[in-house]
């Protein structure tokens, strides 16, 4: 297939009719181009009548694997000029509006005034051209809040100004933020941890607190830190304390809870995991109360050793933890609501009881037992003292424990 620039035109048609199944395509650009112009100028396409265009058009389609379209183009060309050419690429030049002296400019104003959000530089860069009449800011008087920051992404900003990014506050999907909603129903708990104090240096131990919401029966571990390794056996713990099922579980966005350990604990024990939402403090208050009126009041702020977390958990659950669900008074509340629907709390005499009694005053309190418990059991264990007998037995517990830590520490 040589010299084919060189047929006729009865030879090319006589190709084209011949061979309609048969497509040839040129190897690379230049190579199509160049035998396109060949045929061109051999064909003397410029004094060819149209039915012979035809013909030309028709053949160079077959033979260089172009499109219709594209041939004709080409074609258009090469009578215009007589070459057929690639087309340089016309890329958009805009005009910069801004020099790099401008953008350095900006880094300079950044850098005084510790990088002020896009509106104040504005704003400053507008008086230093129209109140102070500083020529250098002419161009950037004029400039957009939006484009201020994209001059601050640019290579030269860059090169001028290090600019350091504070580390970015990060989304996390665990917990659905809202506040739980019981309805009545024992078994969703507010939690949170309290810190017990630092002593040269050294950090102490982590107190857990738990609090039903409509109850207020609450369970109190310790744990050395509040790491996945110790927290998650004494949590589990804890929710076992719990005469009824669990429910709900609701903490603050600290990561000691919000992270997949503790997601996956309380998905295996079927339980609504909950966080607080922004800017609503009263979300976790019940427990926060109780880490002052309870914790803090009975262990008081002085740095204890992580090294004694074992023993405090060990009288946590034996004695403390049965003192105040059994023994120990708290005020339930009666909420009324103003003209404006403001609450109201108000606290009677009549109103107040244990977390025992308040879980037996609900109706079919049985109901939301855990299996396994019966009601005998909780009244036995409710009666085999009285208040004042257990709370001297958790005193004297408590004094002879906090006296053996604080002498170790």
């Amino acid at each position: 297939m040589k010299n084919l620039e060189r047929l006729s035109l009865a030879e090319m048609e006589e190709f084209v009719r011949g061979n309609r199944k048969v497509t040839l395509s040129l190897e690379g650009q230049a190579a199509i181009y160049g035998f396109i112009e060949g045929l061109l100028k051999a064909q003397q396409y410029r004094r060819l009548s149209r039915g012979q265009r035809g013909v030309v058009r028709r053949f160079l389609t077959k033979v260089s694997g172009l499109s219709r379209a594209q041939v004709t183009r080409l074609i258009s060309s090469w009578m215009k000029t007589r070459q057929v050419r690639r087309r340089p690429p016309q890329r958009p030049n805009f005009p910069r509006r801004y020099s790099s002296a401008d953008v350095v400019l900006l880094a300079e104003v950044d850098a005084a005034h510790e990088e002020l959000s896009g509106p104040a530089t504005r704003h400053i860069l507008e008086r230093e051209f129209g109140v102070f009449g500083n020529p250098e800011y002419e161009a950037l008087s004029g400039i957009s809040v939006s484009h201020i920051y994209n001059l601050r992404r640019s290579k030269t900003y860059l090169r001028y100004r290090v600019r350091v990014q504070p580390t970015q506050r990060s989304q996390v999907s665990i917990a659905e933020r809202r506040k739980p909603d019981p309805q009545g129903q024992p078994g969703y708990l507010r939690v949170d941890t309290v810190h017990q104090g630092q002593h040269d240096g050294r950090p102490g131990l982590y107190h857990l607190n738990a609090v039903d919401t409509v109850t207020q029966w609450e369970v109190v571990g310790c744990v050395e830190t509040i790491s996945e390794r110790h927290l998650l056996p004494v949590l589990e713990a804890m929710l076992h304390q719990f005469p009824f099922r669990i429910l709900g579980f609701h903490c603050d966005n600290g990561s000691e809870f919000i992270n997949h350990q503790v997601a996956a604990l309380l998905n295996k024990l079927l339980v609504e995991f909950t966080k607080s939402r922004a800017y609503r403090t009263t979300d976790n208050a019940l427990v926060e109360g109780k880490n002052g009126a309870v914790v803090r009041k009975h262990i008081g702020y002085g740095p204890i050793g992580p090294e004694h977390a074992e023993e405090l958990q060990k009288f946590f659950t034996a004695y403390f933890n049965p003192y105040l669900n059994f023994h120990r008074p708290c005020g339930f509340p009666v909420i009324q609501r103003g003209a404006r629907g403001r609450k109201k709390r108000i606290y009677r005499a009549e109103d107040y009881q244990t977390p025992y009694e308040k879980l037996t005053s609900l109706p079919d309190w049985q109901e939301y037992l855990k299996a396994g418990l019966s009601p005998a059991a909780l009244r036995k264990q409710a009666g085999q003292m009285s208040d004042t007998a257990a709370a001297r037995r958790m005193k004297k517990a408590k004094l002879a424990l906090l006296e053996k830590c604080r002498g170790k520490s």
